[in-house]
């Protein structure tokens, strides 16, 4: 077994094999960038090595600079975790040709399946099932129409080297597969390097449905059941599930066996996933493999009590499978959710900075010990007062339950969602509190459309509806009543003026261009501590809770039934007001005397500024271009300038016509958000 391994990853991937290496007696090497200086696997680590600049192009994609450090450090293997070198099969060889253990699988294996065509040829004589379409490059618009036409509208127009949603198109009809063939050549051209097209039939109401498979050097292979990934935005997964709500165990069986039959075929050793498309009646086709761990791996261990990390290790190392296929176990349901640095209600615009607060759920289940179940799990490379950095993924964590059904998993994962605290930066946990409490997810019935289906036009507040607003505007009130006691207990108060806690309020929902809701309050103290009965507009509402004043995590009950919710004190509008979030929905309040109401419902509404003369940041990035002069007149959407954040570039269009006047941000400047890019006339 290895004493040393080095880790050629960086985030909560590295944090992730670090934490199985330790549980192995195996010591670390983690490697970073200048941004990673303070990262969370370099602390971890038992030892790091700097390898370049910030840009990935310059550091965690330098072959070069991570076998030098390996050979450095005594490191006897490599994980490369995914992404960055993880399916790159020079790579792999490389480590090889230098004595270095990869752990992952053999380079011949990364280089059948990295190849859409070729993949798709192997599949084929394996015996796997296949989309029907043309398999070969395609060799201009004219051929990619008769193409379509032979296999049948819709079709799928795909790049050979293509990944992350790039060099994708969907065709209806002719025009747009003529267009949609220009398209995704250029894509893949600038992407990849690699031009290659081929097309294939789409398949209706599709799912993506892969299997976990595990392979070792004396030739057995397993497969660890499927997992469900229909859930993504943009062909990026948002959350995934195992097993899945959909298929049967026959279908199930199906298509283990044929991914290990295509793993056998590339005699394929280590983890490696095995992706399908499954129609709207289980009809299931080979889509492609993924030669490396995925993102999503922790359902898979939820429910086999599997190390996979572990696993991956112990075949690098040249020891056989420790199990069988009669050995695998499917016990609970585990959801993954990615816990992602974006803003929902800002079109899932990047968002970079300092974590000011972040605390996760109370783990009850841990990366590298598989002996804990039904429970939450946090894998995570951040942590409070670090920064995400805009060179990377958004990813700030993988949140992931494990419960004994469905049902239970979805109520963990709702639970776990509301007493995740993440303050400096925004995150998308309310879209996937919405997610998750939409009938059809709850339900079982999606496709891999789902998002794009039911959130068309977005992402917006009213998007996550709460079951009973009611609670919240009571958990204010009682969150109130308890800040008053507090104070009406500090001594020295002026007699005559002290602190009256007082039973009537009235609370101010405050809402959009000052359109407030005002709602009768009454709270009343139990005998026991921290027990209240609350009446809103005549509703009863019986909460308790031990949290601490000024935490911003409140668990308690409500009426008989546990809850988790965040409260804080003072937002940017209001320094008086209190802000309650609960199942994803958030609202502003203002717990006030019956007086202080009246006058405060007098209060006229201040508009802000108009800001519509300027182009400002919607997020912090690189502006990397500024297609646009001073006196230049401009239509409505005309491209202005382009942000480079998190690996994606976002292309900002004018919103109506005008002149520039002035233009305030150079290219190449780092920006933050709402800082002035733009001045119009």
């Amino acid at each position: 077994m290895f004493t040393k391994i080095l880790i050629a990853n960086r985030g909560e991937i590295a944090c992730r094999v670090i934490a199985t290496a330790r549980k192995m007696g195996i010591k670390t090497v983690a490697v970073y960038s200048d941004a990673d200086r303070e990262a969370r696997h370099v602390k971890l680590a038992d030892e790091a090595v700097h390898i370049g600049a910030a840009p990935s192009r310059e550091s965690y994609l330098l072959a070069d600079k991570i076998i030098a450090a390996a050979k450095q450090t005594g490191a006897q293997a490599i994980h490369p975790g995914y992404g960055f070198l993880s399916e790159n099969e020079a790579f792999a060889q490389r480590c090889e040709d230098e004595g270095i253990a990869f752990i992952g699988p053999k380079a011949h294996s990364i280089a059948a399946m990295g190849d859409k065509i070729a993949s798709k040829k192997l599949a084929l004589a394996a015996k796997v099932n296949t989309i029907p379409g043309y398999n070969d490059a395609i060799a201009g618009p004219e051929q990619a129409v008769e193409i379509a036409k032979g296999i049948g509208y819709p079709v799928m127009i795909k790049a050979s080297a293509g990944g992350g949603g790039k060099g994708l198109r969907v065709a209806f009809n002719d025009k747009e597969a003529f267009e949609g063939f220009a398209s995704c050549q250029n894509e893949a051209r600038n992407s990849f390097g690699d031009d290659r097209i081929f097309i294939e039939k789409f398949v209706q109401e599709p799912r993506h449905i892969e299997i976990q498979v595990l392979g070792d050097s004396h030739g057995n292979v397993i497969y660890l059941n499927e997992r469900e990934c229909s859930i993504q935005r943009r062909h990026q997964k948002v959350i995934e599930e195992a097993p899945s709500p959909f298929i049967s165990d026959a279908t199930r069986k199906a298509m283990g066996e044929q991914a290990v039959q295509l793993a056998k075929a590339v005699k394929y050793q280590s983890a490696g996933t095995v992706e399908f498309v499954v129609g709207k009646d289980q009809d299931f086709y080979f889509l492609e493999m993924n030669t490396r761990l995925q993102v999503e791996h922790p359902v898979t261990e939820c429910i086999t009590g599997l190390d996979l990390v572990e696993l991956m290790i112990r075949v690098a190392a040249g020891e056989s499978l420790p199990l069988t296929q009669e050995d695998v176990k499917r016990d609970g349901w585990a959801i993954e959710c990615r816990i992602n640095a974006e803003d929902p209600f800002r079109n899932f615009l990047p968002s970079t900075g300092r974590l000011v607060r972040f605390q996760p759920p109370e783990e009850s289940m841990f990366q590298s010990d598989t002996s804990k179940k039904y429970g939450v799990r946090v894998d995570t490379g951040v942590y409070e007062g670090g920064e995400i950095p805009m060179y990377y993924d958004s990813m700030i964590a993988k949140l992931i339950v494990h419960g004994t059904d469905r049902n239970d998993a979805i109520a963990k994962m709702r639970a776990a969602l509301n007493g995740f605290v993440i303050r400096g930066i925004s995150s998308n946990i309310p879209f996937q509190a919405a997610l998750l409490a939409h009938p059809k997810f709850v339900t079982g019935q999606f496709n891999t459309g789902f998002i794009a289906e039911h959130y068309s036009q977005g992402f917006h507040a009213a998007d996550v509806p709460h079951d009973d607003p009611l609670f919240l505007v009571a958990l204010a009130a009682y969150m109130n009543r308890r800040y008053r006691a507090r104070a009406s207990g500090i001594s020295g108060q002026l007699a005559g003026h002290e602190v009256k806690v007082g039973e009537k309020f009235v609370v101010a929902v405050l809402g959009h261009e000052g359109k407030n809701e005002y709602h009768q309050v009454s709270v009343t103290d139990f005998e026991s501590a921290g027990s209240s009965a609350v009446s809103v507009d005549g509703k009863a509402y019986q909460i308790s809770s031990t949290a601490t004043l000024g935490q911003i995590r409140v668990q308690g009950q409500c009426n008989g039934m546990g809850f988790t919710a965040q409260v804080e004190r003072g937002t940017a509008k209001n320094p008086l007001a209190l802000r309650i979030a609960h199942n994803g929905t958030q609202i502003e309040a203002m717990v006030l005397s019956p007086r202080g109401a009246q006058l405060h419902a007098l209060m006229p509404y201040k508009a802000p500024p108009d800001l519509s003369k300027f182009l400002l940041s919607p997020m912090p990035g690189l502006l990397v271009d500024v297609a646009v002069q001073p006196g230049q007149a401009v239509q409505a959407g005309e491209k202005l300038a382009v942000i480079e954040a998190m690996k994606m570039e976002n292309v900002l269009f004018a919103a109506q016509d005008g002149v520039v006047s002035k233009i305030v941000a150079g290219k190449g400047e780092s920006l933050s958000v709402d800082q002035v890019i733009i001045e119009f006339a």
